[in-house]
């Protein structure tokens, strides 16, 4: 299960939609490593509009909040919209994030290629 969804909250959501701010709750409360990595990211975007992190995560469990957060369309995109800006992800860890308007530049296509993805291995990463 990816995220922990309070009883009141999945009530609301058999109900109806349900706002951003309690989606994104849930989703910092249930995995708050990808929380971490994720908003530390967000929030260094330098003035080319790009910001990332290499660092591994400790453990598998905090790879797969990584995995979780970043293989769903609507906690990804949640993530997006929150923190306003693209994100993009390589490698089982490294995140980086783009404001809008770095999006369309060299470094966003450079990064989001498959020859970004293929310089960007090793064989430590071999199994993530």
């Amino acid at each position: 299960m990816s995220l922990d969804v309070p009883a009141d909250l999945l009530a609301r959501a058999e109900a109806g939609p349900v706002d951003d701010a309690d989606f994104i709750a849930v989703v910092r409360d249930s995995l708050p490593y990808a929380w971490e990595v994720i908003s530390s990211v967000a929030t260094s975007v330098d003035g080319s509009g790009f910001a990332d992190n290499e660092v591994p995560p400790p453990s598998e469990a905090e790879r797969g909040q990584l995995l979780r957060a970043l293989a769903s369309d609507s906690i990804r995109g949640g993530l997006e919209r929150h923190f306003g800006v693209k994100l993009a992800f390589q490698n089982c860890h490294r995140v980086a994030a783009f404001t809008p308007s770095a999006v369309d530049s060299d470094r966003y296509r450079a990064f989001i290629s498959p020859r970004g993805q293929l310089l960007n291995q090793s064989p430590e990463l071999r199994d993530c």
